[in-house]
């Protein structure tokens, strides 16, 4: 069973029963999960492990919600029950968040939700047609993401909702589980999972990884990572991190506030990995769109701890 629980965060008086953060209690050393957690092969007798996260049991349909990360928005609520998250440049040199859930153990509510990018076209295309929720778009970016055919885009329906108790615009909440009907079931996107440390590495037990005006940083603490965003410590915690170095370039669809940076996920490049303690240098590639992103260390895909992962977009 996967071991999520449920904490409150940034959450208005009036609204304190919706607002709840999901948060993961997921464990220690890897003690009790099978040496290989990857999804069972058609014809084999293994048990089925998620093919996002390796631990027991299939994924269920995708929802990736789009949140907010300026100073403002904290603190977030829901990030703790993501599969995966991801941290991605924005304007100005700022990240923004997106967090992919499976259907199968959605928080309440999460947010808060802010626009999308095209960014997200590209990252989310190896998903299954998974559902973006968001709170918005460029004006010509906006028709695209609607009619896109390798995602569902939700954006201002009953699901969303305001919390009086924060300012605008980093008060836009979801309620995930009226949408997550709308996604497509999760497919391999090229992880593999393994409870078993991997060889090699150097022991680590602080990363950062950084943005133009934006910084993230990764503390071991003997059981998982804990996540700190422009030097404040947060709740939130991941079983693996990766950053992922990427080009960035200007978005086709551009904004009159400047360039909208665009992260290249497609193509080949380095990354850094961390698991249990260890930093391990690695090499990344998608071929295509819809292909998986693959991290290999030596000519092997290096395994990555089952559990939740964190996967910042970080600017070559």
């Amino acid at each position: 069973m996967r071991r999520r629980q449920a904490i409150g965060a940034g959450v208005a008086g009036a609204l304190a029963v919706g607002l709840v953060a999901g948060c993961s209690g997921s464990g220690g050393g890897g003690g009790g999960a099978s040496p290989s957690a990857t999804p069972r092969a058609t014809g084999s007798t293994g048990p089925v492990r998620s093919v996002l996260t390796g631990e027991p049991g299939p994924a269920g349909r995708v929802v990736a919600v789009k949140i907010d990360n300026v100073a403002a928005a904290r603190p977030q609520t829901g990030l703790n029950s993501a599969d995966l998250v991801y941290g991605i440049e924005v304007e100005g040199g700022l990240s923004r968040l997106m967090a992919v859930l499976d259907s199968n153990h959605l928080p309440p509510v999460i947010g808060p939700v802010r626009s999308a990018r095209e960014t997200d076209l590209q990252l989310l295309a190896d998903y299954n047609h998974p559902v973006l929720a968001f709170s918005g778009a460029q004006s010509e970016l906006l028709p695209v993401l609607k009619k896109s055919s390798q995602l569902a885009a939700r954006t201002g329906t009953r699901d969303f909702f305001r919390n009086p108790g924060r300012p605008a615009p980093h008060n836009e909440y979801l309620r995930p589980k009226g949408v997550a009907g709308d996604g497509g079931t999760a497919q391999d996107i090229g992880l593999r999972f393994a409870a078993k440390t991997p060889a090699g590495g150097t022991p680590v037990t602080t990363t950062s990884a950084s943005m133009p005006s934006a910084r993230f940083t990764f503390s071991w603490n003997g059981s998982q990572y804990r996540v700190a965003m422009d030097g404040r410590r947060t709740a939130w915690t991941a079983d693996n991190v990766i950053v992922q170095h990427v080009i960035v370039k200007e978005s086709r669809f551009h904004s009159r506030t400047g360039f909208v940076p665009f992260s290249e996920t497609v193509g080949s490049g380095t990354a850094v990995v961390l698991r249990d303690g260890r930093s391990y240098s690695v090499r990344w590639s998608r071929p295509a769109e819809t292909s998986g992103t693959t991290f290999r260390l030596g000519g092997a895909t290096l395994p990555l701890r089952p559990g939740r992962t964190w996967i910042i977009l970080e600017p070559r």
